[in-house]
């Protein structure tokens, strides 16, 4: 396999939600075309995964109604392309030809949802509304995360030092004797951490450090 999956844009645009649709039913297509723009939803349609794979992705909410068998490169193996990549589309799973096995396989692999031909329009479209808020909800959650380490990155390498043991709970006295600094001056790098990083209290700033996986250091 050559073809390289596609990369999502890392700004995230204000935009319509997208739907991806890979089958090689053109008839299938039509139809899910015509389902999904009765209820206003955007929709790119394609008949292989290669046909995905170049299309450059953009950061919006999305989700793929992928059929598993395709000429080619399957659905599964899609999928796993896709994650290698770090793309983390919600994907719903669709076949004809569905069993357990296939289903599970499909849902441990984390697919939001497995549909078998021929399906309820209204399954379909549940499906696709679920896919499409947990994207929105992923999205919004990377963009807050990429804010607070911008903002994490333009501290001073003292000030990451007095962050991590500020919310690590030890008090400014305790801060000073372990970084060998005056108490007075601690207050100086705690208050100018807590302006840099935009946080209204402890608590904001100790949710910033777990959102940022900042390695804290214990209090004895």
């Amino acid at each position: 396999m050559t073809s390289v999956p596609p990369k999502k844009s890392q700004q995230i645009k204000a935009s319509e939600p997208v739907v991806y649709v890979i089958d090689d039913d053109a008839s299938v297509r039509a139809a899910l075309g015509r389902l999904l723009r009765s209820v206003g939803l955007h929709a790119e349609f394609f008949a292989s995964a290669n046909e995905l794979r170049q299309r450059d992705l953009p950061s919006v909410p999305s989700c793929l109604v992928l059929d598993v068998r395709l000429p080619g490169v399957s659905g599964f193996e899609l999928h796993a392309d896709l994650i290698k990549a770090d793309i983390h589309i919600p994907i719903i799973f669709v076949t004809a030809y569905g069993d357990v096995p296939m289903s599970v396989r499909a849902m441990k692999g984390g697919a939001i949802d497995f549909l078998t031909k021929p399906y309820r329009d209204q399954d379909m479209l549940d499906a696709v509304t679920a896919a499409i808020a947990f994207d929105r909800t992923r999205l919004n959650a990377e963009n807050s995360r990429r804010d607070v380490q911008k903002r994490f990155d333009s501290l001073t390498p003292r000030e990451r030092e007095v962050m991590a043991l500020v919310t690590a709970g030890l008090m400014n006295k305790q801060i000073a004797a372990n970084v060998g600094l005056s108490e007075i001056t601690v207050k100086i790098h705690r208050g100018h951490v807590m302006k840099k990083m935009q946080a209204k209290s402890l608590a904001d700033l100790v949710r910033m450090a777990d959102a940022l996986g900042i390695n804290r250091v214990k209090v004895t």
